[in-house]
């Protein structure tokens, strides 16, 4: 009996060593840090900047500096965070979005899969047209086990609001959030059947749309903004004057009617 259960123990430990035990996975944020201005991160994002373990953060290929990580810089100098940059594909080719995107939900499982918690900063809201949507779905899709927690954060379209020192909506009034794009017909749609229109990711189409606008005689209702609220911003409320320019990607376009 005693030889049985030396036995028994010794198999129970081989087990144990060549399959530990997992640690319990970290948790997945992703945190709204506002449209630019670092004042406009909530108590609540900067708090769990300071608990989590990594701060991930969107940066460009090429170099560059992360425009997510200027906004969060102060609040994270000094502090011993391991800083992950997470490359995102600008392209609609499908094949390189799943090998890149698959890369980067890998990037952020490792630290995850070592029980630590990883902050990712996304601009504006992670709900509102973000990096951060793909990434949850991903997640929760390759690695069902990790708790994913979303942050609501300013986003450019309210901080458009303030810088303007015009109301997005009244009463009854109707607001449209719109990804510009070359679909003129579409565009035009939306100016004719809402009260007020930002149209997110402009820059693109802006000499499309300055036209429209002045076929609708609607070019006095407009402004553009890029990087709204950050010490980079721009307003321009004329926009005729941007007829042939080339804007930041993060520049938008309000339009009220009245």
């Amino acid at each position: 009996m005693s030889n049985m259960t030396n036995t028994t123990l010794e198999n129970h430990e081989n087990t144990l060593t060549n399959n530990p035990v997992n640690t319990s996975v970290g948790t997945l944020y992703g945190i709204g840090i506002g449209p630019g201005d670092p004042e406009l991160i909530t108590v609540k994002a900067f708090r769990l900047m300071k608990e989590a373990d990594v701060i991930a953060y969107p940066k460009k290929r090429k170099g560059g500096k992360s425009y997510a990580l200027t906004i969060v810089e102060q609040y994270t100098d000094g502090l011993a965070k391991d800083l992950l940059g997470l490359v995102f594909p600008m392209t609609k080719e499908e094949n390189v979005l799943k090998k890149q995107w698959a890369q980067t939900v890998a990037q952020v499982w490792e630290k995850l899969s070592q029980g630590k918690n990883v902050v990712f900063v996304t601009e504006g809201d992670p709900n509102l047209y973000s990096t951060f949507i793909h990434m949850a779905r991903l997640m929760n899709q390759l690695h069902p086990e990790v708790p994913v927690v979303s942050v609501p954060g300013i986003s450019s379209v309210l901080g458009a609001a303030a810088q303007l020192n015009i109301p997005l909506a009244d009463g009854d009034e109707q607001v449209g959030i719109i990804p510009a794009t070359e679909d003129r017909e579409s565009m035009r749609r939306v100016l004719e059947n809402h009260d007020t229109v930002i149209f997110l990711k402009v820059a693109k189409v802006l000499d499309m749309m300055i036209g429209l606008l002045e076929e609708l005689g609607m070019a006095d209702c407009a402004s553009v903004i890029t990087k709204v609220t950050s010490g980079e911003e721009t307003i321009w409320k004329d926009v005729r004057q941007l007829k042939g320019k080339e804007l930041e990607y993060l520049t938008l376009m309000v339009v009220r009617k009245g």
